[in-house]
């Protein structure tokens, strides 16, 4: 696999405040740069920026059905070690983050076995965090 390169990924909030807090505090994303109206934040090297906007819609337009769950749509996230996921996951369930779907192992013993949870930021941002055993699974078929 090539060496993978940050992304970069806008997304809106309504209050900068809350933002600061979950992706700083909660999440522990390192703050970058920042303007009154966004924040840069460091996801495991990958540059997020919670932009406001004075009116916000419904962060989430729908769901698709995947191993038995709703998955909201859309969603993103991270895929980590197995080690740092489990770590998020206790951190969030020590800062009373409610899970959308609760840390699980999703498609066991099949092609594509990971770890996964999904919660939302104050905004409604739907976020998925995924971890899996064998790295060479991720875009397994």
């Amino acid at each position: 696999m090539a060496e993978l390169a940050p992304f970069h990924i806008a997304f809106p909030v309504d209050d900068l405040d809350a933002a600061r807090h979950f992706y700083g505090e909660v999440l522990g994303c390192p703050e970058g740069r920042s303007d009154p109206d966004w924040i840069d934040f460091n996801l495991y090297g990958h540059q997020i920026v919670a932009h406001r906007v004075a009116e916000r819609r419904e962060g989430v337009a729908g769901h698709n059905p995947v191993d038995g769950h709703a998955v909201p749509v859309p969603h993103f996230g991270v895929v980590l070690a197995p080690a740092a996921w489990r770590t998020l996951a206790d951190r969030l369930q020590a800062h009373g983050v409610a899970f959308a779907i609760e840390p699980h192992t999703r498609f066991a013993g099949q092609a594509g076995e990971q770890s996964t949870m999904f919660f939302y930021d104050p905004a409604g941002n739907a976020l998925e965090f995924k971890a899996f055993a064998d790295l060479g699974q991720l875009f397994a078929k």
